[in-house]
């Protein structure tokens, strides 16, 4: 049954092989157990998956294959992967035919010569290549298109770094709000700096915009454990790599009652608005019917307009925005329903002629906490209710991380794909086809050193992009004694 799909795709062609693989000489220990005491000996229906190529193949084939997606790719892989360094599909020797007389018998002692085939040189892999070490838990990476081709690293505790077009980093910190930051260290506590967004004008009015949870509320009302607070500030005029602090405008606050599920993304619009991603807080039934002055914007993307000339209010609400006229839901709202969005992303280049934006989410699932999803943000949309983009079960035990759409130039093969992963290590892409508009889920190989010479290391803390479009990844060591352990990667292409 698992050998039995023919549709026309990545997977088909995969399990061709295989079938192909039934007839090699080293059969009987690909497709067989070699473990003793085992009676009778256990007959795989798939051959040993070479380690480093598990998880590609589980990825390619989860959703052609019956039964995938009862597994995650750790189980799969736990059973199918080869531990001994033995012979493994699809790094195993081969018999090929040389020559264009291959079916002559004057060829046979040609055919007798084993050529050993790498698939490793087949994969369609990416390498890492690592840019900066000595970060203390690194949670972003932005730009602020000014042309300087900088680089701005935000620190959990409070700090956003400058990574110079030469590889270094600034000394001083761009941005130092450490003491107002409420930064938490245990896992799962999402406390901190959370995101950084620079006005699409930037270059002349040195504006930006930054998201972080404090215990120093300023007009936040209703119970809580902490705030979320988004906050304007200009860039210093005598410092162009520096953040003037006087200039500080608190746009808004959200009291928060735990310390997960909080979200806190922002980022503009081609349109020019600011959006803020905001989590449900994992806020209950029971704390909506027990207590008063929860907010209203929780589990929802706001949209506003920064740009106002207004001196008593920080922004305005766009007359688009689906609920300018309503009384019941609060103007700011421009879709709902989300749980815990991860990190979102808005496509600088939109493919699609008829549409003006396209924002990617990472999610968990409402219904099934254990499952995530990527959502699509449209506008007006109840996302309790709206189908996925894409949903599935984890890739392991790590929560999913947004990513970027990739419109770079030094790898092509990825151009148009959205890059995103799991807190372990696992990485995907999907990207949208122009014939059926559908999205289509791919594994993201990331080469070992076999074929690299970086590899990465420790859990996935979020994605960073740069003036180009190219795409970063940042990761930390889970250990609380190597606070300086965070580290920045830029994804290569081997084969531009």
């Amino acid at each position: 049954q698992i050998l039995s799909v023919t549709n026309n795709t990545e997977c088909a062609k995969l399990l061709e092989e295989i079938k192909c693989a039934h007839c090699s000489p080293h059969a009987q220990t690909l497709f067989h157990s070699p473990e003793k005491g085992e009676t009778p000996e256990r007959e795989l229906t798939l051959p040993y998956l070479c380690k480093d190529y598990c998880k590609e193949f589980y990825y390619t084939c989860r959703g052609h294959i019956p039964g995938f997606l009862q597994t995650t790719a750790d189980e799969f892989c736990f059973y199918y992967a080869r531990k001994d360094g033995g012979v493994c599909f699809p790094d195993f020797p081969r018999k090929q035919v040389r020559g264009p007389a291959s079916n002559s018998l004057d060829h046979m002692e040609e055919y007798d010569k084993e050529e050993e085939i790498s698939r490793k040189h087949k994969h369609n892999c990416f390498c890492i290549q690592e840019v900066v070490s000595g970060l203390r838990q690194p949670v972003g990476a932005v730009h602020c298109g000014d042309g300087s081709h900088r680089l701005f690293i935000l620190e959990k505790e409070g700090y956003v770094k400058i990574l110079s077009p030469e590889g270094d980093i600034l000394k001083e910190p761009f941005l130092d709000i450490h003491k107002l930051v409420q930064s938490g260290i245990k896992g799962g506590d999402e406390r901190g700096l959370l995101s950084l967004a620079f006005h699409p004008n930037y270059k002349k009015n040195g504006k930006l915009y930054v998201s972080y949870t404090t215990n120093q509320e300023r007009w936040a009302i209703g119970p809580h454990d902490h705030i979320l607070r988004v906050v304007e500030y200009t860039v210093s005029r005598k410092n162009p790599h520096q953040v003037d602090l006087r200039t500080a405008r608190v746009f808004l606050e959200v009291a928060e009652l735990h310390r997960k599920h909080l979200g806190g993304q922002l980022l503009f619009g081609p349109d020019g608005f600011l959006y803020i991603f905001l989590g449900d807080g994992m806020i209950t039934l029971d704390d909506m019917e027990e207590m008063d002055g929860l907010s209203d914007f929780t589990g929802s993307v706001l949209r506003l307009d920064v740009n106002t000339d207004l001196c008593n209010v920080p922004y305005s609400i766009p007359r688009s925005n689906p609920h300018f006229n309503s009384t019941n839901q609060p103007p700011e709202i421009f879709a709902h329903g989300l749980h815990n969005p991860g990190r979102c992303a808005v496509d600088r280049h939109p493919t699609d002629v008829n549409s003006n934006l396209t924002i990617l989410c990472s999610d968990s699932n409402g219904k099934n906490r254990s499952s995530a999803r990527i959502l699509q943000i449209i506008k007006g949309k109840d996302y309790e209710s709206e189908p996925s983009l894409l949903e599935f079960k984890p890739f392991s035990s790590g929560s999913l991380v947004g990513g970027f759409v990739y419109r770079g130039c030094q790898s092509e093969r990825l151009y148009g794909s959205y890059v995103f992963g799991d807190r372990n290590g696992n990485f995907l892409t999907l990207q949208q086809s122009p014939a059926t508009k559908q999205w289509q889920e791919k594994p993201l190989c990331l080469g070992n050193t076999g074929s690299c010479r970086g590899f990465f290391s420790g859990p996935v803390l979020g994605f960073g992009e740069d003036e180009l479009g190219e795409i970063y990844i940042l990761s930390s060591s889970k250990s609380m004694t190597q606070p300086h352990s965070g580290k920045l990667y830029k994804i290569i292409d081997p084969k531009r």
